[in-house]
């Protein structure tokens, strides 16, 4: 499919709470890229894992049962949808590769309806109530970008917003937007005396990969407070603010804390080719010199 001449092109970021039914979860989540389609969206990303509330709280077998195949029911909704409107749509689903081998991913559907691709996340946390390394194997597709109708887009996940590797590599096959579906939220006990500098610490490394890169990034979040049957404590406090920062990383639109938002948002290609051209950052980049990021530690 060749790209549409235009150099502008809006986004949808479809932020939003759930619930324990992954089948209406589907159908909310449709019904909101439907809803941001109709008002002008031409690329929509949901948040990171819509179709539940954020299993990684515990390392429950029960929950390998939400996985589904990719293609399955949910790409299959999408690329329906996406073939009536005439939109690109990353959907982050929890996909079940074959028996003991689960990944959290990401499918690419491209306007016409087919299924570009999937990214596998590469970077897979475990920390406390982010028990994804119980669940998730990790990626082995590697940091890629696609060419869709509107716009040369790379998929990263969740985690993989803190490393400016991912987003570098991903920015060297030419990706002008960069989408991060999310679920990133506060321990309850830790909000008071730690939550501000931990969203502005999100916020900033995403926000400086918008500048190395010269490219835009987007970062779609999910709200609400999860506090899962059987596990109990506090849960986690998802913080939403869903945004997207152009290519000089300024944020140029936010979504709320609290509530369920569409982020519409127009953004100007022709100005990644600027920004790359005025800071010429990739040209002096010095790859001669960096043979030592592809170790563990230095001596």
């Amino acid at each position: 499919m060749k790209r549409a001449a235009a150099q502008k092109v809006t986004l949808g970021l479809l932020q939003t709470a759930c619930t324990a039914n992954p089948e209406a979860n589907l159908k909310h989540t449709l019904a909101l890229a439907e809803r941001a389609a109709q008002a002008g969206a031409r690329i929509i990303c949901t948040q990171e894992l819509f179709r539940s509330r954020y299993f990684c709280q515990s390392e429950e077998y029960r929950n390998f049962a939400l996985a589904e195949k990719i293609p399955g029911p949910s790409t299959e909704a999408f690329r329906k949808l996406a073939r009536k409107h005439r939109v690109v749509i990353i959907a982050s689903l929890f996909e079940k590769r074959a028996a003991g081998i689960y990944h959290n991913t990401a499918a690419i559907i491209d306007a016409d309806g087919s299924l570009l691709g999937t990214y596998r996340k590469m970077h897979i946390p475990d920390d406390p109530l982010y028990y994804e390394k119980f669940y998730f194997t990790p990626g082995d597709l590697g940091f890629k970008a696609w060419q869709t109708r509107y716009a040369k887009i790379g998929v990263l996940i969740c985690w993989d917003q803190w490393y400016p590797e991912a987003a570098r590599l991903t920015a060297l096959q030419g990706a002008e937007i960069l989408l991060y579906p999310t679920a990133i939220g506060w321990h309850r006990g830790e909000k008071k005396d730690h939550g501000l500098q931990q969203h502005g610490a999100w916020e900033t490394i995403q926000r400086a990969h918008a500048v190395a890169n010269g490219c835009y990034v987007a970062a779609t979040n999910r709200i609400g407070h999860e506090i899962l049957d059987g596990v109990g404590g506090d849960g986690i406090q998802f913080w939403g603010q869903s945004f997207v920062a152009d290519t000089t990383g300024e944020i140029i639109a936010k979504a709320g804390a609290d509530e369920e938002e569409i982020l519409i948002v127009p953004v100007d290609l022709a100005s990644v080719d600027t920004t790359r051209t005025h800071w010429p950052f990739l040209r002096d980049r010095r790859i001669d010199a960096y043979g030592n990021l592809t170790k563990r530690l230095v001596d």
